[in-house]
């Protein structure tokens, strides 16, 4: 990518973002087939899905959070003109994964059940939940290669790849669904379990196209990509001070979502189907924010990397600009249109109906969610992911208050409980704004 004195143009930046947001909207296109199908099968399996997609979640979170880290140091590596480090990098960070899901899958296994069973009241939710938990699990060994493979496109700004693998991605998703969900060409109606198979095979259609592209069109010769290197134990050793504290904070901050669909489930069935179409339609503006918030990480990674540690305020400054204005509009929309996009989930009226204010709260939340999203990202952005780490326990910590105080104990309307959204952005904010204005960061070596 062409840069002057070390400065991204507005163009720059949505070089690197836009098709980081068409990989994500693709991406959220899964969830969102998975939410929309399921919601015409019933509430129980809409209802279950919810719980046992965030569930999936917190676990992929773990190899997720690793791969963060993975990109902030390729994306360094990749600013200091050491090329063949970021495959490096990348050898490593693929056997630590490939290693960590099979002893997530095996754990999973063995107490998941009992897990399930402890966290959920309804019978009926519990059974659909561990059906499509049980069957997503194996998934997992594709997923967490291919985000390494993310890892190391974004990491080198090659961003391109992202947009393409998606759209084979969910184009597998959408197939698999349909005939293993309703019982197409000859297959049984599977149901939630359907969905859950339809995602793993999605994912692994997705795997072979990444490791297809490489082959085909990545300079390997550049990136030390060109032969499998061996697992180099020193230089894990050095990626662990910065994945580590990604790799918790990232499973911290989606056990805390799961926490929050647990409460809404001890509100009731309606309580928790409502819940659900509002995190699909949460999703549709969260890729946009999680779009420039990965954008904003990566470069600042490599802006440091090229030592121009001074410009990055100003970087951070315009990616807060671009996203203000993208996001607005999508909040826009969905405030004038809630009942036409609500029906993108459910087919169930007085559930549409039901669903409504509490989209618009959670709508509302992005304004304050945006600032504290990109900045947030900038800060484990420079490298320092073990301070991220504290700042987001921090407004994790009163966000959890928040919830137990509203929904556990007052058990209020769904609608206000969705206000947990609007604490925790802006205490992310807060704290994410002032590491940023101190200057700590500019002399993190990693």
């Amino acid at each position: 990518m062409t840069k002057t004195t070390g400065t991204y143009s507005y163009r720059n930046i949505w070089k690197v973002a836009y098709p980081i947001l068409i990989s994500l909207v693709m991406e959220q296109m899964i969830g969102l087939t998975d939410t929309a199908f399921l919601g015409r099968v019933g509430e129980i399996e809409l209802g279950a899905s919810a719980i046992a997609i965030v569930y999936y979640m917190v676990l992929f979170m773990i190899g997720f959070g690793f791969s963060i880290g993975a990109q902030i140091i390729i994306g360094r590596r990749n600013g200091e003109g050491r090329f063949r480090e970021t495959g490096k990098v990348f050898w490593t960070g693929l056997y630590f994964v490939l290693g960590l899901s099979g002893v997530i899958i095996l754990l999973s296994e063995l107490f998941t059940p009992w897990m399930m069973k402890y966290m959920v009241s309804s019978a009926a939710i519990y059974d659909a939940a561990l059906s499509y938990v049980r069957w997503r699990l194996p998934g997992m060994i594709f997923a967490f290669i291919t985000a390494m493979f993310r890892a190391f496109y974004v990491g080198t700004t090659q961003t391109k790849t992202l947009t393409l693998n998606s759209i084979v991605m969910v184009a597998s998703n959408i197939l698999f669904n349909w005939i293993l969900i309703f019982g197409k060409m000859g297959c049984p109606a599977l149901g939630i379990t359907g969905a859950a198979i339809g995602s793993s095979l999605a994912e692994l259609v997705s795997l072979i196209f990444f490791i297809v592209y490489t082959a085909l069109r990545c300079d390997r010769t550049k990136y030390g990509l060109d032969k499998a290197a061996r697992f180099d134990k020193d230089e894990l050793k050095g990626m662990m001070p910065v994945c580590i504290w990604t790799m918790i904070q990232h499973t911290i901050s989606i056990s805390t979502w799961l926490i929050f669909f647990l409460y809404i489930e001890h509100l009731g069935e309606r309580a928790l189907a409502i819940s659900n179409i509002t995190r699909g339609v949460s999703g549709l503006i969260w890729v946009v924010l999680q779009a420039f918030s990965s954008t904003c990480s990566t470069l600042v990674s490599n802006m440091i990397g090229e030592g121009h540690q001074d410009k990055v305020m100003s970087l951070v400054k315009r990616i807060l600009k671009l996203s203000y204005g993208i996001v607005s509009a999508l909040i826009l929309v969905i405030c004038l249109c809630p009942e036409t996009i609500a029906r993108i989930y459910t087919d169930i009226p007085d559930l549409i109906t039901a669903s409504l204010p509490a989209m618009v709260v959670m709508a509302s939340s992005y304004f304050v969610n945006v600032g504290g999203q990109v900045l947030f990202l900038a800060v484990s952005g420079t490298g320092s992911t073990k301070t991220a780490f504290r700042l987001e326990l921090v407004a994790l910590a009163v966000y959890m208050v928040y919830c137990t105080v509203i929904i556990g104990w007052l058990k209020l309307d769904v609608a206000v409980c969705w206000t947990a959204e609007h604490v925790y952005a802006g205490m992310l904010l807060i704290c994410s704004w002032w590491y940023m204005r101190s200057g700590r960061w500019k002399n993190r070596k990693i």
